[in-house]
């Protein structure tokens, strides 16, 4: 039997014990996939047992994932861009590899007619969620980011590092002007968390907006997009998609994120 699993504290909330066993049942295959409630001051030791307990590999979630950048044996371009790892896997001699599949996850759940050219993307937020999609963006080519964020210090460290311009939270409107796409990378519009506060007036009709939200599926941000006829892409194409690597390093089969799969997964929330 092949062993992975889903490191974090608290854990319980986590979809992917439900998104890997709906894989592993689809593809007939022997394997099982596990929640860790781990706390931080025992996640290296948690981490280094994996190999000594039979197990493929692991993800790692909220609050883990930059302090696993530190314990894994090596981490890939992506991972150390962003900070932080998502994904372990076991190696044939026990070394421990990291990488963060949350860039692939984003770009993958814009689908297939997205064009990086097309013109500047709007990121609000500037946290761990930021990180990866201005990696994301960067790395294909997105011809300007422009990173709004309400303290404006975090904003123009990540701009200095990662590239892109950082905007003042007082000027967040303007900077929708021309833009085709609009990121939410930040907790509001969440279920028991006050709605993003941005007029889409200025927002060009032809821009894409996507939430990285995914509980509520419907954020206000995203009603408010339907509704002036822009595409609306909600967060939970994210998290199927940056699970499709890990899958297949552990259990040896690509995945597919299919909407029976959506389905079942939106049953959950």
């Amino acid at each position: 039997m092949k062993l992975a699993g889903v490191m974090g504290w608290p854990v319980a909330h986590s979809r992917s014990p439900a998104l890997h066993g709906w894989w592993l049942r689809r593809y007939g295959i022997d394997g099982a996939y596990v929640p860790f409630a781990v706390r931080p001051e025992r996640l290296e030791q948690a981490i280094r047992a994996l190999p000594a307990l039979g197990f493929a590999g692991c993800n790692v979630t909220i609050p883990h994932k930059e302090a696993a950048l530190r314990i894994v044996d090596r981490a890939d371009a992506t991972a150390r861009r962003i900070g932080a790892v998502n994904t372990i896997v076991v190696g044939p001699d026990g070394s421990l590899s990291g990488s963060n599949t949350d860039a692939f996850g984003f770009v993958e759940s814009l689908g297939p007619d997205w064009r990086p050219d097309a013109g500047p993307a709007v990121v609000m937020g500037a946290g761990g969620a930021a990180r990866a999609i201005i990696v994301a963006l960067a790395d294909r080519g997105v011809p300007e980011i422009r990173i709004v964020n309400r303290t404006l210090a975090r904003a123009e460290a990540l701009a200095a590092e990662l590239g892109g311009r950082a905007v003042p939270w007082d000027r967040r409107e303007t900077a929708l002007e021309g833009a085709a796409l609009l990121v939410n990378a930040t907790s509001q519009g969440m279920t028991g968390q006050p709605p993003l506060d941005l007029s889409l007036e200025r927002l060009p009709k032809s821009a894409t907006v996507i939430d990285t939200v995914y509980v509520p599926l419907e954020t206000p941000l995203l009603a408010a997009a339907r509704a002036r006829g822009n595409r609306a892409v909600d967060g939970l194409g994210m998290l199927l998609h940056q699970a499709r690597p890990g899958f297949e390093a552990w259990f040896g089969v690509a995945p597919e994120v299919t909407p029976a799969l959506r389905e079942a997964i939106e049953a959950t929330l």
